[in-house]
């Protein structure tokens, strides 16, 4: 629709116009001013229709739904990144100090064994041939 504000013109130019206008001006004009009227009832139209208005706010609605969820995704992903990369941090220095002190336990274990199997030989050479039964056994029996 164009927005040519329209200006009353005296009745006296209407009438030296009419004399001076072709009839295809006249067709011209009256063809431009049914498109103006075809576009104003086509707005009015749209205005009035309600079910068309609910649409287009649902449709609406959803776009800025949907942009906030992606929002919420990228934010939610970039704090899952940054937990992650917090646990990356923190994990090698604890996983490390929970293997070392485990070798040092499993040191101390064994020198503690080697130290009571020297100090008392009979015990552990019956602790050592009940462990020795016990895998024999075992392997005998998943035949």
């Amino acid at each position: 629709m164009t927005d040519k504000p329209r200006t009353a013109q005296p009745e006296t130019s209407l009438e030296e116009n009419k004399e001076e206008r072709t009839p295809e001006e006249i067709r011209a004009d009256i063809e431009q001013t049914r498109e103006e009227l075809g576009d104003t009832v086509a707005e009015i139209a749209d205005k009035a229709d309600v079910k068309k208005q609910t649409k287009r706010k649902v449709a609406a609605t959803k776009a800025k739904a949907e942009a906030k969820k992606d929002e919420l995704k990228e934010k939610a992903s970039a704090q899952g990144e940054s937990a992650a990369s917090k646990v990356k941090e923190a994990a090698p220095n604890s996983a490390r100090d929970g293997a070392q002190q485990a070798a040092q336990a499993t040191k101390q274990l064994a020198d503690q064994v080697t130290t009571t199997g020297r100090e008392n030989p009979v015990p552990a050479a019956a602790a050592a041939a009940f462990v020795a039964g016990l895998v024999v056994g075992w392997a005998l029996g998943r035949r």
